[in-house]
């Protein structure tokens, strides 16, 4: 188990990511700089109150929020249950599944914070069915990997270049937003592979597709992604849930003939997921009063 870093350690190393001065966090927390200065250095410990302010100010992510907590001494924010077999998320489950079959006969993909799929329609085999390597297939399979890989979908994407460009953006964005050491290390790995050289997103009409070569023709899909409001476990505040929209007339015809074809498997969860975390004991009540006076 990793060691768990001082509070204000953490807490000084989102407030220089976010661009703000403890000034400045006082300000938006609405307490004072020298009561800051102190939760940094360790001379002043925040209620429970305290520290979910600064973590909404500093716009802290759900996984990051509950190291603040632990770091602090008290209980997590959000329950760290495993989506695919906690019985106590059955219900959520059912709603990912509902969304996927919703979406058929288009693709649809569940995946993790680190783009690894969890769960996908009878639909999505259209993106899988040809030519990609097994080694991209084997749990857990990241998006994004199969996506930009050259054995995976890239020979096959049409527009590789503008759509690599724009998937790099985002992860780049994300990655530097969540302070994630494993997006950061995806971001490495993908932009090292061969493709076009393209720094341009490029758009068509009111969104850019991506365009896939496939056996019945040329497949053009924007992407759309769908998220939780206000989700309470963590599984679900990084969930995310991918659908590919056909892009025109021809995409959407071709995949409602193929559909009706060949009915896809129901949504199902990948068979050899990552291993989910276990929380870390708690030290504090959630019930302890609140000791700020800054």
């Amino acid at each position: 188990m990793n060691a768990i870093r001082p509070l204000g350690e953490l807490l000084r190393d989102w407030r220089e990511r976010r661009g703000l001065s403890q000034s400045n966090l006082a300000e938006l927390a609405a307490t004072s700089a020298r009561h800051m200065s102190f939760i940094e250095t360790g001379r002043s410990q925040p209620s429970r109150a305290m520290l979910i302010r600064l973590a909404d100010r500093l716009e802290v992510p759900p996984r990051e929020r509950n190291a603040l907590m632990r770091a602090a001494g008290w209980s997590a924010l959000h329950p760290e249950r495993c989506l695919r077999d906690d019985p106590a998320l059955a219900q959520a489950r059912e709603a990912v599944g509902l969304v996927l079959r919703g979406h058929e006969p288009y693709p649809a993909l569940a995946m993790d914070r680190h783009w690894n799929l969890l769960a996908r329609n009878g639909a999505s085999g259209a993106l899988y069915d040809d030519g990609i390597a097994a080694f991209l297939l084997r749990p857990p399979i990241n998006l994004l990997r199969l996506s930009l890989h050259p054995q995976g979908l890239a020979p096959r994407i049409l527009n590789l270049g503008p759509w690599r460009a724009q998937l790099l953006q985002r992860l780049r964005r994300q990655a530097d937003f969540a302070a994630d050491p494993v997006l950061d290390a995806l971001h490495a790995e993908l932009s090292d592979y061969p493709g076009p050289a393209s720094d341009t997103v490029a758009s068509t009409g009111f969104a850019m597709p991506m365009r896939l070569r496939a056996p019945c023709g040329v497949l053009s899909f924007v992407s759309v992604t769908t998220l939780f409001k206000a989700p309470v476990d963590l599984a679900l505040c990084e969930l995310a849930i991918e659908t590919l929209l056909p892009a025109d007339r021809a995409t959407a015809q071709s995949l409602r003939s193929a559909w009706l074809s060949r009915r896809g498997p129901q949504p199902r969860w990948q068979p050899e997921p990552p291993p989910c975390p276990q929380p870390e004991p708690n030290s504090k009540s959630d019930s302890e009063p609140d000791r700020d006076s800054g």
